[in-house]
């Protein structure tokens, strides 16, 4: 059993700032990738950051969002800088991990936090 932790959303204002953080805990093993997608109403979910052997942004974040991870407290944090209105969404953290004894790496999901920007 996994289980994802989120914290950290809310509503700020345009140039502002935000920090989410996601804790996995259970069973793991091996934490091969974790990250960051969002979920705008009426949109598709998309990746916001991930940190794998590489990290990746989404062009529309590159320079203002830093994504961090700790593997021995296996939290991924996203540091969000100078927001704007499109930034809002519902924020999912995503984990690729190994459990134990598993055959393959899963997937798990976050249950999702809110982050507005609005004045």
């Amino acid at each position: 059993q996994v289980q994802l932790s989120e914290s950290g959303g809310g509503l700020v204002q345009p140039g502002g700032s935000l920090t989410l953080s996601c804790v996995a805990s259970g069973n793991i093993s091996v934490v091969v990738l974790m990250g960051w997608y969002r979920q705008a109403p009426g949109k598709k979910r998309e990746m916001v950051a991930t940190s794998g052997a590489r990290t990746h942004y989404a062009d529309s974040v590159k320079d203002r969002f830093t994504i961090s991870r700790d593997d021995a407290k296996k939290t991924v944090t996203l540091q969000m800088n100078n927001m704007k209105a499109e930034d809002t969404a519902v924020y999912y953290c995503y984990v690729d991990l190994w459990t134990k004894g598993a055959a393959r790496s899963t997937d798990h999901w976050g249950q999702g936090t809110q982050v507005t920007v609005s004045s």
